[in-house]
C-alpha cells in the first residue's frame, strides 16, 4: 500500500474540528465578594469606628481630638449658619483661579520644552531650579510684590500647579515613541500636523496624570496660603480654631479639604476614562 493510500485513510479517520474563536480572559468574578464601592468604603468607616471607640473610651481627650459625634455636629452648624458654605465658596473661587493661572504657565513652558530643543535648554533647567523652592518661604515674598489680599494666596495655588504640570507635559512628550514620529513624516504629516495627531495625543495619558497631581497640589498650597493673612475662608476659620483650641472645627475644615481634594480628583479620573477608553490597561488582579 503507498504512502499516498496511507496518508488517505489518516485525513479521512481524523475528524475535522471547527474552528474556535480565541477570546482574552474575562475579569475573575467571586460570588461572594463585596462590591468594589462597599469595599472602598470599609477603609474610612474603619478609621472611624477606631476614632469613636477611643473617644468613648476616653483614651482619646476632647482637648486632643473631638469625637466623631461632636465633629458631626459643630459641621452642621457651621452649614446652617452659612459660615462654612461660604468659606468653601471663597476658597473654591481662590483654586480656580489659582489653577487656570499655574496650568496656563504649566502648559506653556511644557510645550516650549518638549517641542524644541532650545526652548528645553532655556526653561527645563530653570523650572527644575524654581521647583526646588520651599512654597512657604516665598510666602513673605509674595506678600511684598502682591499685599495681602487675594493675589499672594492666588499666585501660592498657581506655583503649586505650575511644576505638576509642566514636568509631566514635557515627560509625555518627550515619551512619544520615534517610530510614531517617523511614521508620520512617512505619510507626509508637516510639523504642525505631527504635534497635533501624533505628539499631542501620545502626550495626553501623562497630561491627565499631571493634572490629578496639579489638583492635589493646589489644595495643598491653599492650605498654607490660607494660613496668612485671611480674612475668610477654610483655612481663615481653622486659623481661629487654632487660637481658641476648637478641635471640632479644625477636624470640620480638615474633612472639607479632604473632600474637596477627592471631589475634584474623582472628576479627573472620571475625564481619563472617557479620554483614554481607546486604551486598554491593567485594573489589578
Amino acid at each position: 500500500m503507498t504512502s499516498e493510500v496511507l496518508s488517505d485513510r489518516v485525513l479521512t479517520a481524523v475528524p475535522i474540528k471547527e474552528t474556535e474563536t480565541l477570546r482574552p480572559a474575562t475579569r475573575r468574578t467571586h460570588r461572594l465578594a463585596l462590591p468594589r464601592p462597599v469595599r472602598r468604603t470599609l477603609g474610612p468607616l474603619g478609621v472611624l469606628m477606631i476614632w469613636y471607640v477611643l473617644s468613648a473610651t476616653g483614651l482619646l481627650p476632647a482637648d486632643v481630638l473631638a469625637a466623631p459625634q461632636d465633629v458631626l455636629g459643630k459641621a452642621w452648624d457651621m452649614t446652617v449658619s452659612g459660615e462654612l458654605p461660604t468659606a468653601i465658596a471663597v476658597s473654591g473661587r481662590r483654586v480656580i483661579y489659582g489653577f487656570a493661572i499655574g496650568a496656563v504657565v504649566g502648559i506653556v513652558f511644557a510645550l516650549v520644552a518638549g517641542l524644541f530643543r532650545v526652548g528645553e535648554d532655556l526653561v527645563d533647567s530653570t523650572v527644575g531650579m524654581l521647583r526646588t523652592l520651599p512654597w512657604v518661604g516665598l510666602i513673605p515674598l509674595f506678600i511684598i510684590w502682591f499685599g495681602i489680599d487675594e493675589q499672594p494666596k492666588i499666585a501660592l495655588v498657581a506655583l503649586g500647579v505650575t511644576f505638576p504640570l509642566y514636568f509631566n507635559v514635557y515627560a509625555g512628550i518627550r515619551g512619544v515613541d520615534a517610530h510614531l514620529i517617523e511614521a508620520g513624516t512617512v505619510l507626509g504629516l508637516s510639523r504642525l500636523g505631527q504635534i497635533r495627531h501624533v505628539i499631542l495625543p501620545g502626550a495626553l495619558p501623562n497630561a491627565l496624570v499631571g493634572l490629578r497631581y496639579a489638583l492635589g497640589s493646589a489644595w495643598l498650597a491653599l492650605v498654607f496660603a490660607e494660613q496668612v493673612n485671611a480674612s475668610q475662608g477654610i483655612g481663615y476659620l481653622m486659623t481661629n480654631a487654632e487660637q481658641f483650641f476648637q478641635t471640632d472645627v479644625i477636624v470640620v475644615c480638615l474633612i472639607v479639604y479632604a473632600f474637596l481634594g477627592l471631589f475634584t480628583d474623582l472628576i479627573v479620573r472620571l475625564a481619563i476614562r472617557y479620554l483614554l477608553s481607546w486604551r486598554a490597561s491593567f485594573e489589578g488582579a
